[in-house]
């Protein structure tokens, strides 16, 4: 089977381009490393040129070592084929540990950069956790001006091309913004047609800050409880009738809102289903009608951490 080409978008901040259609490999449930890697092989034959990971993850390794068979197997000709994003850790954010934690992920992933580096969360973890909620006073507030000042120093050594964040909301780009001698490339939201973020994507793209969307097909059940991206009537209407399914419309409205998207899956038949959204396009009526579904957002940070001031003060500006 040919792989399906990726469209890619331009990163302003960075001028770099990136594919509109990422491979998560946040393992839930965790697999071992052979499982990880042959998946990642496959979504590679597939097409996908852009994995997506985090220290947090775990996977960086199974990455890495993927990367590395891809190389040998002559899948792709080069590193430079290929467009990785990894995450700075909450247990790292400190001005003194950002470069240190990337040379750390750079070892897990074989790699002597990476494409994109994002702060993983809006806040910091005053140590490392092994299981969540979190205590009262390990989460604390980010320091963005110092943590970002390790991010460019990331830059800058050539240890990642572009950097960026994650679920930051108006508020914190704006005191971001004001700080920065190199803007964030991107932000990585939780957004899918049953969260929408059309005031903080407006806000971002007005600001030269392309948007990233994960779980843009909601959430398991299995994992948070919620599938009500895929279980909502409207959209298994629309794919019924243009012979596609739900996820597909669903990505669709994704791409088509100007954001790039983050998938995961293990699944080959799913995989190639998902890289299918290029070729076809939602009617104007239909794009109406996704705008007008109730919001749901799946993943508070409240519901993860713990109900302390930071993350409510975050999840109330997503």
């Amino acid at each position: 089977m040919t792989p399906i080409i990726v469209p890619e978008v331009t990163l302003i901040s960075c001028d770099m381009t990136m594919p509109v259609i990422g491979m998560g490999t946040s393992p839930y449930p965790k697999v071992d490393p052979e499982t990880a890697i042959t998946a990642i092989l496959e979504a590679i034959r597939a097409g996908y040129r852009h994995f997506d990971t985090a220290f947090v993850y775990g996977s960086e390794r199974d990455l890495g070592g993927a990367i590395a068979e891809a190389l040998r197997l002559g899948l792709v000709k080069s590193r430079s084929e290929l467009f990785i994003t990894t995450k700075l850790s909450a247990s790292f954010a400190e001005r003194d540990l950002v470069v240190p934690a990337i040379n750390m992920s750079l070892r897990n992933l074989q790699l002597e950069y990476v494409d994109m580096y994002i702060i993983h969360w809006p806040f910091k973890l005053g140590k490392v956790v092994s299981s969540m909620p979190v205590e009262k006073g390990v989460l604390l507030p980010l320091d963005i001006k110092s943590v970002w000042e390790g991010m460019e120093e990331c830059k800058r050594l050539g240890l990642a091309r572009g950097i960026g964040v994650s679920n930051f909301t108006s508020e914190m780009l704006e005191d971001l913004l004001s700080i920065a001698k190199i803007p964030p490339a991107l932000n990585q939201l939780e957004m899918n047609p049953l969260w929408q973020l059309k005031e903080l994507r407006e806000f971002c793209k007005a600001k030269g800050i392309h948007v990233t969307a994960y779980s843009p097909l909601g959430s398991t059940p299995s994992r948070f409880g919620d599938n009500k991206v895929l279980g909502s009537k409207v959209l298994q209407d629309m794919a019924k009738a243009k012979g596609k399914t739900t996820a597909q419309i669903a990505l669709r409205w994704v791409y088509q809102q100007g954001v790039s998207l983050v998938t995961k899956s293990s699944n080959k038949e799913r995989m190639n289903q998902n890289l299918d959204i290029f070729s076809w396009s939602l009617t104007e009526e239909e794009l109406d009608k996704i705008s007008r579904l109730p919001q749901h957002k799946t993943i508070s940070f409240a519901s993860i951490m713990g109900p302390h001031d930071v993350v409510l003060r975050i999840d109330a500006g997503l």
